[in-house]
This record gives C-alpha cells, structure tokens and sequence, in this order.
C-alpha cells in the first residue's frame, strides 16, 4: 500500500496535472452520493438512507487547482433481480471497467457480509489501481477497531490508500480528493473547471423530486417509483415551468404519494421545488403528477425514459 500523504491543499505529491475517471462502488446505503454531493458542492445524486437509490451513472465533476476528478456514481451493488436491476448492475460492470481509478466505499460501522465480498471480488477481478475508503467512522467510538478491517481488506487486495472518513459530517473528505489526484495519470482537464456534471438539469431535477419522494415515504415506498422530468419551459426566464411525472405501480402506492388531501405531495414539491431553486438560483413553478404503471420496472420504454440505458 502507498503509504505517501498527498497534500490537500494541491491533492498530489508532485508539480503535475492529473485527471481521470474515477468509480465510486460500494454496497446499497455505503455513502458514494453523499459524498459524490459533498465534493462536487452540489446535490446532484438523490442521498436516502435506503439502499439502491442511485440508478444511473452520475458524472460529478471536482477541479482543483492540481487535477481533476471525474466521479461516476453507480448504484449500490446487489442481486439483480428487475429488468430494471440488471441494467443497474450493468452499469457498476460498465463504470469499473471505463474508469482511471476505483474508490470502494464501504460503510464502516457495519459487520461484513457476503454483499461486501462480493464488492471486494469485483475489484479484484477488475486488477484496477483502488482506493479504500471507510465510511461512518463518526458512529464508531473506538477508532482501533477500524485497524482489523483495515488489515483484512489489505490482506485481499493492494489498495494505493485507505482513509476513514465520514462523508455525512465531511471529516477527512478533502484527503479522499487528495489521494485520488493523487493516484489518477497526469494529463490536462477532460471538462471545462467550471462544469460539475454531465447531468442535464432535467435529470437533476428529477433526481432531487424522487430523493424527497424517498425522504417523505419512509418504507411505504421503497422502489416502486421513478420520476420524469415532462417539461422543462424556461419561455418565462424569471419563472421556469417544471412538470415532473412520477411513476408507481399500483394506486395503492399513488394514494400513499398524494396523501391524505394531498398533503403529502404538496410537501414533496415544497421541498424538491427549494433544492431545486437552490441549484438553478432561481425562483420556479413545480407541477408534479402520478401515474399508474404497472411493472414499469420490467418495460425498456419506462426505463429509457427515466435514464436507466441499456449498456
């Protein structure tokens, strides 16, 4: 293991500019988009507490003055099971084998399973340069008790670095950035400084409305939904029209969704319509409908619509 400290301030050892992709992989609920948004500085990936919310790979792209990192978030590792699924575990395959360099996040504070072997084996069937990171250090007390995880990751594989951070609270994120500059090839900036994602807004947008879907449910909801970004009418500059469409399965789930009287989606565009004008510093009007599908998850035309491509 690379036992070299890269400075934070520059993220490399040397003089030279550095860019690449970078894969963050990882269990469900592991952190990779809350600390894909705490790096970027913005919320461009939904961040729930239930696993497999990020479906899709979401570029996020960090300029530092050394280098240049271009994340591609990909959605937890899991059993494919819906059509639906297995386009999302293609795209963790896709994203390892396209990348620079590999971050496996893994949660810390959690006992290992056969979810994180099989994360573990997916980097080492890759043979890519990686960098271990341990996440949710803040929940464990004893910090020595992150030394046998340390030691049994690094007895399996030839990890370039291993930080321990925690991406919710952003302890020890800025030396993440720094060790992957680090470890990425010299080379010039891939996008522009100011560019943070690939993501048109559409997608942004209807990322942040299924985050607060998923926020707002609890477990009534779990993955049965998607959102669409309809229309995006910017003819008023000073007031954008957005209409979002957001899928479900069954009417049950469409009267669980509204709520009663319509309260519960009343507060779901309340709070996806303030992130939302957060992120485009702006005012905008926000419509948002439900629509029953059934199976959707298992319908190609469902899926291309929301952004899950067949690889």
């Amino acid at each position: 293991m690379n036992n070299s400290t890269p400075d934070e301030e520059t993220g490399t050892t040397n003089g030279a500019f550095r860019s690449g992709y970078v894969a963050l992989i990882g269990r469900p609920n592991a952190g990779k988009s809350t600390i894909l948004n705490r790096v970027v500085g913005e919320k461009i990936a939904a961040v729930s507490n239930k696993p497999q919310t990020t479906r899709y790979r979401i570029q996020g792209i960090v300029t530092r003055d050394s280098g240049q990192i271009v994340f591609v978030d990909t959605p937890g590792v899991h059993k494919p099971g819906y059509l639906l699924n297995r386009r999302m575990m293609s795209a963790v395959h896709d994203a390892i084998m396209s990348v620079d360099l590999i971050v496996l996040m893994r949660d810390a504070s959690v006992s290992t399973g056969n979810g994180d072997r099989f994360v573990l084996d997916l980097v080492k069937d890759s043979g890519k340069k990686a960098i271990l990171v341990l996440n949710k250090v803040d929940k464990i007390k004893d910090k020595n008790a992150l030394l046998p995880l340390i030691e049994q990751y690094a007895a399996e594989y030839e990890f370039a670095a291993v930080v321990p951070v925690s991406a919710l609270k952003g302890d020890a994120v800025d030396s993440v950035v720094a060790e992957i500059i680090a470890h990425l090839p010299e080379g010039e900036a891939i996008f522009d400084e100011d560019e943070m994602t690939d993501q048109p807004v559409r997608a942004i947008v209807a990322e942040m409305v299924r985050e607060k879907i998923l926020a707002s449910t609890g477990e009534e909801i779990p993955y049965v939904t998607a959102v669409v970004t309809e229309m995006f009418d910017e003819s008023d500059p000073d007031l954008p029209k957005i209409y979002c469409t957001i899928y479900v399965e069954r009417p049950s789930q469409k009267k669980i969704i509204i709520g009663r009287q319509g309260t519960k989606i009343r507060d779901i565009g309340t709070r996806a319509r303030e992130d939302i004008e957060k992120f485009l510093g702006k005012r905008v009007f926000l419509k948002l409908f439900v629509k029953v599908v059934e199976d959707w998850r298992n319908q190609e035309r469902r899926l291309d619509e929301i952004g899950i491509k067949e690889s």
